[in-house]
C-alpha cells in the first residue's frame, strides 16, 4: 500500500492562521499609524520618500551668487540619502528657478507648497526674494531654510535663518575696521533693494553712535554696470572705508572699474569692507580685481578646521576642482542637515512639529565649526574678517573669540 506522505505533513491549525492574520492586520495598522504620525498634513511623504523644494535663481543677474547654494543643498541631500535618509526615507527634491525676479519667487513657492506639497524648501538669496515668499510660507504653513546674511529686523515661525543677521555681520565688521584700522569716515554703497538699504541704515546708526562720519551713500539697480560716477565721488571725498553691499553681476563691473580708476585695494586707501562678496562672486569678478578688499562673514573656504576640510573635499569631488565655496554656500549646506535633525527629533515631517523641535538643534559637524538654532530661529555664529587674495580666496585676519548670539531686533537700530 502506498501512503501519501503529504496527508501526514503537519500544517498550520485554523487557530494559528487566525493568529497570523491578526498579527498581519495589527502590523499593517501599526505601519499605517506610524505613517499617519509622521505625516498628518498631506505632505509629499511616502513609506520610502519625502519631497522637498529647492528655490534659487539659476538665471538672471543673481545666478552668479545663487548657483553655489543650489550645489550645496544638493550635496547635503545626497549625503543625507547615502547615510540612510530622514526617518528611513530618501529625500527627493523639486527644483524651481526664481529667475532673479521677486514675483517669480512668490509664484514658485506657492507651487512648491500647494501643488507639490513639499515638506520643506531650501531657498532664496536676496531679502527681496525672501520678503516676496514670506507671506506664502506663512499663509500655507511651509518651512523655509534661508541661507543668506541679511539685515535682520525679521523673525518668522516659518523660516530658519542659517546666515547671519546684522549684529553678527555689520556691527561686528564696523567695530573691527574702527579698532584695527582706525577708520573714521565711511562711504556707503549698495544695490537698490531692501537688504543694502536696511543694512546701510543700521551701519549709519552704528557709525553715528561711534562718533564717526558717513561722507556719502549711493544705491544702484540690480544689474547696474556703470559705476564711474560714484567712483569719482569716492575719490573726491576720500573716505577711510568704502562699505559695500553691491550684489550679483554688478559686482563684476564695480570692482573692475574701481581698479581701472586707480584705486588699489592692496594699499587700503580707501579700505574696502564688503558684506556681500564671497568666493562665489570673486570667481566672476576675478581675484586680481578684488585683491586687498576685506569681507565680514562667518565662513570662508580657507577655514582650517577638520569639518571644513572634509566639506571642501566633498564639494570639489561633486562639483569640480575649480569650484569655490562662499559664506552663503556653506549656510545653504546647513539647511538640509538642520531640517533632518529637527524632523528626527520631532519624529514627524509635520511643519508644526518640526518648528517646535528646531530651537536647540545643534550641528557639531558644520563646516564653520559649530552652530545651534536659537529660539528666534537664527543661528549662533562667529564673525570673521577675511582679506581677499589674488587667487580668489580669503586670508582670515580676525575672528571673534565666542559665538555671537543672534539678535534680529537690536535696540536702537530699528
Amino acid at each position: 500500500m502506498v501512503t501519501d506522505s503529504r496527508k501526514h505533513t503537519p500544517g498550520p491549525s485554523r487557530r494559528l492562521l487566525k493568529s497570523l492574520a491578526g498579527l498581519t492586520a495589527g502590523l499593517a495598522m501599526s505601519a499605517f499609524g506610524v505613517a499617519q504620525e509622521v505625516n498628518t498634513t498631506g505632505l509629499a511623504v511616502t513609506e520610502d520618500t519625502v519631497k522637498v523644494g529647492i528655490l534659487h535663481s539659476v538665471t538672471g543677474t543673481m545666478a552668479i551668487s545663487e548657483t553655489g547654494s543650489v550645489q550645496a543643498e544638493k550635496l547635503a541631500i545626497e549625503q543625507i540619502n547615502a547615510s540612510g535618509g530622514v526617518l528611513g526615507r530618501q529625500i527627493e527634491y523639486i527644483q524651481e528657478d526664481g529667475a532673479s525676479d521677486w514675483p517669480t519667487f512668490a509664484e514658485k513657492s506657492r507651487k512648491l507648497l500647494r501643488q507639490d506639497n513639499v515638506a520643506a524648501v531650501f531657498g532664496c538669496w536676496t531679502s527681496a526674494s525672501r520678503k516676496a515668499v514670506l507671506p506664502v510660507f506663512e499663509q500655507y504653513n511651509g518651512m523655509l531654510y534661508y541661507p543668506t546674511f541679511y539685515e535682520g529686523l525679521e523673525q518668522s515661525p516659518n523660516v530658519i535663518y542659517t546666515g547671519q543677521e546684522a549684529t553678527q555681520q555689520i556691527l561686528a565688521g564696523i567695530d573691527w575696521v574702527v579698532d584695527a584700522k582706525d577708520a573714521k569716515t565711511f562711504y556707503l554703497l549698495g544695490s537698490d533693494y531692501i537688504w543694502p538699504r536696511t543694512s546701510n541704515k543700521i551701519a549709519r546708526k552704528h557709525i553715528d553712535k561711534l562718533g564717526l562720519k558717513v561722507v556719502g551713500e549711493e544705491y544702484y539697480p540690480l544689474g547696474h554696470t556703470q559705476f564711474n560716477s560714484v567712483i569719482n565721488k569716492i575719490k573726491l571725498r576720500k573716505p577711510d572705508v568704502i562699505f559695500a553691499s553691491v550684489v550679483g553681476g554688478s559686482n563684476v563691473a564695480f570692482y573692475k572699474q574701481l581698479k581701472a580708476a586707480g584705486i588699489d585695494m592692496t594699499e587700503e586707501s580707501p579700505l574696502v569692507l564688503t558684506i556681500s562678496v564671497t568666493e562665489d562672486e570673486i570667481l566672476g569678478i576675478g581675484g586680481e580685481n578684488v585683491e586687498g578688499a576685506y569681507a565680514s562673514m562667518k565662513y570662508f573656504q580657507s577655514l582650517p578646521n577638520e569639518n571644513n576640510q572634509a566639506f571642501v573635499k566633498a564639494f570639489k569631488e561633486r562639483w569640480g576642482d575649480d569650484i569655490v565655496i562662499g559664506d552663503v554656500t556653506q549656510a545653504a549646506y546647513l539647511g538640509p542637515w538642520l531640517w533632518k535633525a529637527a524632523v528626527e527629533k520631532a519624529g514627524s515631517f509635520d511643519v508644526d512639529k518640526v518648528r517646535e523641535a528646531s530651537p536647540g538643534i545643534e550641528l557639531t559637524t558644520a563646516p564653520e565649526g559649530y552652530v545651534k538654532i536659537h529660539p528666534n530661529h537664527h543661528l549662533w555664529s562667529k564673525t570673521r574678517i577675511g582679506r581677499a587674495k589674488v587667487d580668489g580666496q580669503y586670508e582670515i585676519v580676525y575672528e571673534t573669540d565666542e559665538l555671537i548670539e543672534p539678535d534680529p531686533f537690536p535696540e536702537g537700530y530699528q
